[in-house]
């Protein structure tokens, strides 16, 4: 196993992990991983009852960092957010809310904003065309914010199908999450396919046997992470960050180490 601060060599692209590695705040966290990765996924959230948005002084302590070792940033913005609501104030607040959190971190100049299109009509399906107008507005209302290549639309439980006839004509990127295809079931390689491309961002994590995701890579089956990493040697045709999307230390050092395997 290489020493805990060196980074992965041969990496068909950046290597990133969340901004919750250690068991302290965001900035002990980057100077912990500003050695370790490529990227850090700054993890926020803002509701009535808890908020992690940095302080102004904070984010200029993060471009220090970055100044200093490198490290880019994609921004996972708040997942309490319903982008697709069908209550106009509801979705409104939402975007009021995600455009906090771009006007704070813009001055780091993420590599990608990761976007859920959250609540997809599922168990409705008669409600899905009025769930993409509105989804198809929010995002309107993102490009207008940024640059639509850095808008990440990630992969979650329903099929990506529903949003990609958006995603493509507001030109906005794919955040391919691996783990979830996996725990939903979906064909990985298929989705490859159609979307790996498109992809700026990849979410790689593994899937225990209780069903629970987010967890280290020894979780994930060795020929799809083989099968995954030769795609991405193969079409390395656009800057990526492949985003260890997990939540420990222990799980950081194990995925590497497993990661490590694949990268002779």
């Amino acid at each position: 196993m290489k020493p805990k601060n060196q980074k992965l060599q041969n990496m068909p692209c950046r290597l990133g992990t969340t901004s919750y590695i250690i068991p302290d705040d965001i900035l002990p966290n980057l100077r912990f991983l500003s050695d370790r990765v490529d990227d850090v996924e700054l993890v926020l959230f803002e509701s009535d009852e808890y908020s992690n948005l940095p302080s102004q002084a904070d984010v200029k302590e993060m471009a220090k960092i970055s100044e200093g070792s490198g490290l880019s940033f994609t921004v996972h913005l708040p997942l309490d957010a319903w982008p697709g609501s069908i209550d106009e104030n509801i979705r409104k607040n939402s975007m009021e809310k995600w455009f906090r959190v771009m006007d704070l971190m813009a001055s780091l100049d993420p590599f990608a904003w990761i976007v859920h299109l959250n609540d997809a009509p599922s168990n409705n399906i008669t409600a899905l065309p009025d769930w993409q107008n509105q989804c198809g507005k929010s995002l309107d209302d993102l490009t207008n914010r940024t640059d639509s290549s850095l808008l990440c639309i990630e992969t979650l439980g329903y099929d990506y199908n529903w949003v990609w006839p958006m995603v493509e004509e507001k030109k906005c990127a794919v955040c391919l999450d691996i783990g979830h295809l996996v725990l939903n079931g979906y064909d990985v390689s298929a989705y490859c396919d159609a979307w790996l491309k498109h992809a700026r961002v990849l979410h790689v994590h593994g899937v225990n046997q209780a069903g629970r995701d987010h967890v280290d890579l020894s979780h994930m089956d060795h020929e799809l992470l083989r099968y995954l990493m030769m795609r991405l040697k193969n079409e390395n045709t656009i800057p990526r960050v492949m985003t260890l999307e997990i939540f420990s230390q222990n799980d950081f050092e194990k995925s590497v180490y497993v990661l490590e395997r694949f990268l002779q």
